[in-house]
């Protein structure tokens, strides 16, 4: 297959605040020659508590702003995003959308020996009902246990990963799903990874958390490999941050997120 004339375009990804950075961070690893400009709707966080054609709106103004910088492909790193505006960009946007959704259940379904899987996620993306049927899609008899955690984000938001705080109210949350013998728990929105010791010692060692940002990465990976569109020019990658509010508080807490610090942010209103 002749390479394609967009290989040196960036990735585009988007989340409704700073929880995509920990897909930017595995994509980085994955794919250390790609460009990446990441766009955080930090104005308008979060994202977790509105509705569907709120969420279809704001998804759709994002994916503008990311083709003004000719991106070949848009990751969308926001899990109530991809369970509510995910078809349709993939039916409007002239490039590749990947979710982050399927990447998480294929691994899920793969990981249960129980059968028993959890998800938990901000309200939107349980009221959805996408993971439950995209799980049902890949193993019919996988009995699904959803728990929304609307105080999760925030918490990450604040840095407070293994504050006391958190810590009871990870209980309070998690407690459901212990009791339902789940082996296996879908961190349904990509701020939970930073919460995932907390997570952990709360549910045990025995039950497997499912992290789909790595998963993530992989699939951009090999997407970008059928189509011939992987970057191949040797000098170093350039990412670019985007936010919709505050870019100093983004450029803050991203520390927390990516495990460095980060320089080109740049605010974008709308």
């Amino acid at each position: 297959m002749p390479r394609h004339p967009d290989t040196n375009r960036p990735i585009g990804i988007f989340d409704s605040g700073l929880g995509g950075l920990t897909v930017v961070k595995e994509l980085v690893a994955a794919l250390p020659k790609e460009n990446l400009v990441y766009f955080g709707d930090t104005a308008r966080v979060p994202y977790g508590t509105k509705s569907r054609e709120t969420i279809i709106r704001y998804s759709r103004e994002i994916v503008e702003v990311l083709l003004k910088y000719k991106v070949k492909m848009i990751v969308v790193a926001c899990n109530t995003a991809s369970s509510l505006a995910l078809d349709v960009l993939k039916r409007e946007c002239p490039v590749p959308v990947v979710g982050v959704i399927d990447p998480g259940v294929r691994k899920a379904a793969l990981s249960t020996k129980s059968k028993k899987v959890g998800i938990i996620a901000t309200q939107s993306t349980v009221k959805s009902g996408k993971y439950t049927q995209r799980l049902n899609d890949f193993q019919p008899h996988i009995h699904v246990v959803s728990q929304p955690c609307p105080l999760f984000v925030p918490l990450v938001e604040e840095g407070w990963f293994e504050h006391d705080i958190t810590r009871r109210i990870a209980q309070e949350y998690l407690n459901g799903l212990k009791k339902m013998g789940v082996d296996t728990l879908i961190l349904g929105c990509t701020h939970y990874p930073l919460l995932k010791k907390t997570i952990g010692r709360v549910m045990g060692k025995k039950v497997a958390l499912i992290d789909s940002a790595r998963e993530v990465a992989m699939e951009v990976k090999d997407i970008l490999q059928k189509m011939n569109m992987l970057r191949i020019v040797s000098g170093k990658a350039y990412y670019l941050y985007l936010v919709s509010d505050e870019p100093n508080i983004f450029k803050y807490r991203a520390v927390s997120f990516l495990g460095k610090s980060v320089k080109n942010v740049k605010k974008h209103s709308f």
